[in-house]
Parts: structure tokens; sequence; C-alpha cells
């Protein structure tokens, strides 16, 4: 038993020092390595655990069809948060949704939308404060945000921005079998 659990720990440990493969669409975490200028201590949009409606689906060329953000679903007046510090970009309308946009360190900038802004162009943010509330929406079957990012003209998956989670062994709850088992 206790060499079974070293060889897993092993091999647990070997995968993890393995960098991120390319991203596939929908996978929600190859392109952890790919964002330029990631941002040190992000923070959820939303309280954990994140559900996620439907995954980025990056388009092919930048004018195709593609799913540029990840749907997570929320309550209608949930409170949204800054994942990072930076500067409100924009803060109102886009055809006829609520819109808010943040520009963040290295450049990247996040988007949320359907929402009523709680902030003004310009204005600075800190990471983890509240900055907008959701509001009804018609880009997912329930109530969701629509969470992009963006480095420059390029889309890229917000869940990379997150800092992955530790895995971590359970003790067994199983009783202890004979001696040397």
């Amino acid at each position: 038993m206790t060499s079974l659990l070293l060889s897993l720990l092993l091999a647990l440990t070997a995968a993890a020092a393995v960098p991120p493969g390319p991203a596939m669409p929908g996978d929600g975490v190859g392109v952890r390595a790919a964002v330029p200028g990631a941002v040190p201590g992000a923070v959820r949009p939303l309280p954990a655990p994140l559900a996620v409606v439907r995954w980025w689906d990056p388009p092919p060329s930048p004018y195709a069809a593609g799913h540029r953000g990840v749907d997570l679903a929320a309550p209608v007046g949930a409170e949204l948060r800054a994942v990072g510090p930076g500067r409100v970009h924009h803060a109102g309308q886009v055809a006829g949704r609520g819109v808010l946009s943040l520009t963040l360190p290295g450049g990247l900038r996040t988007t949320y939308e359907p929402v009523r802004p709680l902030v003004a162009e310009g204005e600075e943010v800190a990471a983890g404060q509240v900055v907008a509330v959701l509001t009804e929406g018609a880009h997912c079957p329930g109530p969701c945000l629509h969470w992009g990012l963006l480095a420059g003209d390029t889309y890229l998956n917000p869940l990379a921005l997150l800092p992955r989670p530790t895995p971590r062994l359970l003790p067994t709850t199983a009783a202890p079998g004979p001696a040397g088992v």
C-alpha cells in the first residue's frame, strides 16, 4: 500500500512539472502558459465554486464563429468582483447590454456582461472589489456572466487568470486490513 501511494505521489509530482500543452477548444485550462503578463493574485469574479455553462471556444480566425469567453452560471443580482487590480476601461452599454471592461496589469483587458457597472470609466479598482451587478441577458438559457479576456486584439481564456487548484491526497476511510497488506 505504501509503495502504491509513493508511486502515485511521484507520478503526480512529475505531471505537475510538465508545462501545459496547447489549448484545445473547450478545455478551459490549456492556455495558462499563453497568458502574457498574467495577473498575480487574481481572484474569481464570482464566489466559488464557479459553474461553467459554456467553455471558451476560440475561433480559428479573427472573424470566424466561436465563443470568445466563458459563461458562468450566477443569479441575477450577483455581485461581480474585479479579478485583479486595474482601471475601468469601459462602463456602459454596448449593443443594448451593460458591459464592464477593466484594463489589468500587463495590458490585459477583462470584460463582464450583462452587468450594471458600479464603477466609472477611468476609476482605479482593486482585486476583489465589487465592480458590477449581474443583470438579465439572453446570452445563456439561464442567468449567466459572460467573462472575457483580451491581450491586444487576441481573445484568451479568462479561466487562465485563476490559480490552479492544489491537488491533495485524502486518507482512506476503509478499515485497516491484515498486517502487511
